[in-house]
């Protein structure tokens, strides 16, 4: 299907992970996307064409939204879709937070979110646009040791629904996906760890990380014409985890392992 043909796209984030195979999935369908990411030598990797092009941007520089937002329109003459992906997990635990790790966690997972989008937004009113927000189940639910990564992550679910209900009566739609545990090179560490696999994928009733893929055919979906009466809503991609209390039968018999005479 070409559900994008011709539809100028913004996907931030976009050379490696989740943001990549966003990007992948809406060229295959026929978008012209601009690609954007700090990381110029894995961005340089990507298949670059006429309507596959990439721009080296570190989304919380100064002056950075605008630059993406006037990328996009020098190349395609105007933004359809915008996908704000870029984000930083793994942060400090809430009492060892210091002011810069604040800031850091912050303005990559919320401010820039608000930022590009607001950069972004006159030509999107003007092609009656889609944003969409990858936030987190983490800003649905909290988890330890999350505090900051959470909090930007709630913040960006209530931009979502905010603009959502701003500007639905201009034509703009605007939605987030929340991933779950994804199986990417910023996870891949976490996911080595005994700890974090356990409480995480042992919790996911489908025992399984996800896959990049499966959060661009969601992000595919509510960028389409198909999603057309769908706006404000946080779409959950995580295996079940959020949906409920689910414990692996191997962490019931940790814990009763762990408490014999109970």
């Amino acid at each position: 299907m070409k559900r994008f043909a011709g539809r100028p796209a913004i996907v931030t984030a976009a050379a490696s992970g989740i943001g990549r195979a966003i990007a992948l999935r809406l060229h295959e369908e026929g978008a012209r996307v601009l690609a954007v990411d700090i990381n110029a030598g894995a961005l340089a990797e990507l298949p670059q064409s006429d309507n596959f092009r990439i721009f080296a941007m570190d989304v919380t520089a100064a002056g950075a939204p605008q630059a993406i937002a006037d990328e996009c329109l020098r190349h395609y003459d105007g933004i359809r879709v915008l996908v704000n992906n870029a984000g930083l997990g793994n942060c400090p635990p809430f009492h060892e937070t210091s002011d810069a790790d604040y800031q850091k966690w912050a303005d990559i997972n919320q401010k820039a979110t608000f930022m590009v989008t607001r950069a972004a937004f006159p030509a999107l009113l003007k092609s009656k646009g889609v944003v969409l927000n990858i936030a987190s189940t983490l800003g649905v639910v909290g988890y330890r040791r999350q505090a900051v990564y959470s909090m930007a992550k709630a913040g960006v679910i209530g931009l979502t629904r905010n603009l959502a209900a701003d500007y639905a009566d201009q034509g703009i739609r605007v939605n987030a996906i929340a991933p779950g545990i994804i199986a990417t090179p910023q996870t891949e560490g976490r996911l080595n760890t005994a700890r974090f696999y356990a409480t995480i994928v042992g919790t996911t009733p489908m025992g399984r990380p996800g896959k990049p893929e499966e959060i661009a055919g969601a992000a595919a979906f509510l960028c389409s014409d198909d999603a057309g009466y769908v706006t404000g809503q946080v779409l959950a991609v995580d295996g079940g985890q959020t949906s409920s209390a689910y414990i692996s039968d191997a962490l019931v018999q940790c814990w009763v392992d762990a408490h014999p005479d109970q």
